[in-house]
C-alpha cells in the first residue's frame, strides 16, 4: 500500500510541481458567430477580438461576466442591441471553462482550468505575451 501511494504521488506530482505555461494569444474572431453583417462583414470583429483576449487569459467568474458584458456593450454601441443580446447568451452558454473547446474561458492555459485568480507568475506571463 505504501508503494501504491508513493507511485500515485510521483505520477501526480508533475501536474502540481510546475506552473502551467500560457500559450500565445490567438483569436478566431467571433467563434461560431458571424464577425459582422452581410453589408459590413467585420462590423463587430474588434469587439470579439477584445473579448477573446479576456477569455484567453481567464481568471475569476466575475472577470468572465465582466468580459461578456463588455462584449454586449461593444456590439450594442455599434447599433446592434439585439445582436449583442444574442451574442451574450451564446458566450454565457458556450464559453464555460468546463468545455474542452478552443474558445472556453481560460483557453490560453491547459485544459481543464476553471475559474480563479491568476497567480503572480501567471499575470507576468500574460503581461509578457501582451506587450507590443
Amino acid at each position: 500500500m505504501k508503494y501504491l501511494i508513493l507511485l500515485l504521488s510521483i505520477c501526480l506530482l508533475p501536474g502540481y510541481a510546475f506552473a502551467d505555461q500560457l500559450k500565445p494569444f490567438t483569436s478566431d474572431g467571433c467563434s461560431a458567430f458571424p464577425d459582422g453583417t452581410l453589408e459590413e462583414n467585420t462590423l463587430w470583429l474588434a469587439c470579439c477580438e477584445e473579448h477573446d483576449r479576456a477569455y484567453w487569459q481567464g481568471g475569476t467568474y466575475q472577470q468572465r461576466l465582466d468580459a461578456d458584458q463588455q462584449l454586449k456593450q461593444c456590439v450594442a454601441a455599434l447599433g446592434k442591441p439585439k445582436t449583442a443580446l444574442l451574442m451574450l447568451v451564446g458566450v454565457r452558454v458556450g464559453g464555460s471553462p468546463a468545455l474542452p473547446t478552443g474558445f472556453r474561458w481560460g483557453y490560453g492555459w491547459s485544459y481543464p482550468r476553471g475559474y480563479g485568480e491568476l497567480t503572480e507568475e501567471e499575470r507576468q506571463q500574460v503581461k509578457k505575451m501582451t506587450l507590443p
